[in-house]
């Protein structure tokens, strides 16, 4: 029967059966507040090692997203794929082709990220992981061999399936397999993978670019079989998510992944750290009526549902369609081949950096809602300058003032959005329907991405709207209205645990007071905590 206990005495879980009790305490409750960086490092290593092996399948998509949109000013490639033939003699893929080309892998990952929240579900996120890196294995042979351009548009579209498995299992993995302290690192590194993948493939296109043959395009495909190569036979050994196993009741398998997690010799108590999860998961069973989709917009699930969509498609309405993958930009604005992939090698690397001076300066410092909503302030006000900045484009200077602009946007975009909008949907949903908030919020970064990616190619190319700079007045307008939105709605998370974040949206807490607010741990016992005895 269910019977109801305060938080502060001791609460009998479950039994295993090997006949030991887990029982949490006021002590156990408090412990994961008082684990500090330094020893959640020491206690964790192979945590924080197994979550930076499952992120860096986002390397991947990083790399395709950055590859297919940089494409589009790759002379060999627009040779071989080009429809459009100007007056110079130079191909050019038309409008319609770079919008359809660039969003086919989106629409790839929409379907792949609906399809992870069920597979998960069902088969824990390790063997899901590896039989996407089959797939993908598979699926990367038409995008290499495509005799024209309708084939690698299917080819980019079943790639996608399995990038869709990567980017929203990723997170939803390291928040269940780290302490609270490093939570927001780690679900960020997926960011750094992410900008590691746009990193090499940046390096190898501006390696490329002057060869006159078929494997100027052919070896950059070529090389994405490196890491299903790598990654499936070292994933195979990885333990899987504890809170997955406890959600379809293994226990003793969710211990001895938790041992496997942690350092035998750290001071941590494993059937505490088992108990908490279990009794977070029952207190959530009382609160959520279950673990659909649907679930997700019901009840006070729909606030944080609504938050983790905005925040990652934040990354697309903050302009990274523009300012990001920007070498066509730099190509209009009057750059030269050269200066095109050199500065695009240079953002990318300024990517990294910003990510580093995020980790280390910012987020220890200061909470997920003050970096993420002044990040997209000051990204709408460099949007904008640019698009100032075009009325004076006679002037042969303007075209690499606006280049060096968005090179600066990167750097924001890497302190702020970029980060935090891997970071917080795995944050913000409750335990039990995190994997799917996290497929909803990817896929609504894909939909917008989609809808800019279309647009993007007419702002752009100049047998059509032709704006070139103007296009910052657009994107610097999106920046700028998330912003006021995220200004009354994005709570603050750091220093939470996924405990007090369900009492906080239970209560509907208001935006601004989630920072200081109290969590009464007796009031959410007798609302939603009653334990099965």
């Amino acid at each position: 029967m269910a019977t109801e206990k305060p938080y502060d005495v001791q609460l009998e879980i479950m039994q295993t059966k090997d006949g030991h009790s887990l029982r949490i305490d006021e002590d156990t409750l408090k412990s994961e507040h008082a684990l500090s960086t330094r020893d959640a490092i020491k206690a964790y290593p192979m945590a924080i090692f197994w979550s930076l092996a499952v992120s860096m399948c986002v390397i991947m998509e990083g790399y395709d997203t950055i590859l297919i949109g940089n494409f589009y000013a790759y002379p060999e490639f627009a040779k071989k794929y080009g429809q459009f033939i100007d007056e110079h003699g130079n191909h050019q893929l038309s409008a319609a082709w770079q919008a359809g080309l660039g969003n086919c892998s989106g629409v790839g990952c929409f379907f792949g990220v609906m399809l992870n929240g069920y597979l998960v579900a069902k088969w824990g996120q390790k063997r899901v992981l590896v039989g996407a890196l089959i797939v993908l294995s598979c699926f990367i042979f038409i995008t290499f061999f495509a005799p024209n351009i309708i084939v690698l548009a299917v080819g980019q579209v079943l790639c996608g399936l399995p990038w869709g498995v990567f980017a929203s299992s990723a997170p939803a993995y390291s928040s269940e397999v780290l302490p609270m302290s490093l939570r927001v690192y780690l679900t960020s590194y997926t960011n750094m993978c992410f900008i590691i993948g746009q990193l090499i493939a940046a390096g190898v296109l501006a390696g490329l670019v002057h060869r006159t043959d078929e494997w100027a395009y052919r070896i950059p495909f070529a090389l994405q079989w490196l890491w299903p190569a790598f990654l499936i036979p070292l994933l195979c050994f990885a333990p899987e998510s504890p809170w997955h196993l406890v959600r379809v009741g293994q226990l003793e398998e969710a211990e001895l992944s938790l041992r496997r997690l942690q350092r035998s010799s750290a001071n941590v108590d494993v059937k505490a750290t088992l108990a908490t999860i279990v009794h977070t998961n029952q207190v959530e069973e009382e609160i959520t009526a279950g673990t659909s989709y649907l679930d997700c917009f019901r009840g006070t699930e729909r606030r944080r549902t609504i938050i983790a969509c905005v925040s990652f498609a934040g990354q697309v309405l903050s302009g990274s369609t523009f300012a990001y993958n920007s070498t066509y930009f730099f190509q209009q604005v009057g750059l030269t081949t050269d200066e095109t992939y050199n500065l695009n090698v240079g953002g990318t690397g300024l990517a990294l950096f910003g990510t580093l001076v995020n980790w280390f300066f910012l987020m220890p410092y200061f909470g997920r809602r003050r970096i993420y909503l002044w990040g997209m302030f000051t990204m709408s006000m460099i949007l904008f300058v640019i698009g100032i900045l075009n009325v004076w484009t006679h002037k042969s200077s303007v075209g690499m003032t606006q280049a060096v602009l968005t090179l600066a946007w990167t750097f924001v975009f890497q302190l702020s959005a970029g980060q935090l909008g891997w970071a917080l949907p795995a944050e913000v949903g409750s335990t039990r329907l995190r994997q799917k908030t996290v497929c909803l919020a990817r896929n609504a970064y894909y939909l917008v991405s989609v809808v800019s990616g279309i647009l993007q190619p007419y702002f752009m190319n100049p047998t059509q709207w032709n704006l070139k700079g103007f296009t910052g007045f657009i994107w610097g307008g999106t920046a700028f209205l998330t912003f006021v939105w995220l200004f009354f709605n994005l709570p603050e998370t750091k220093g939470r645990t996924y405990e007090e974040l369900d009492w906080l949206f239970s209560k509907r807490t208001p935006t601004r007071k989630f920072k200081d607010a109290e969590v009464d741990r007796s009031q959410h016992g007798d609302e939603a905590s009653a334990l099965s005895v």
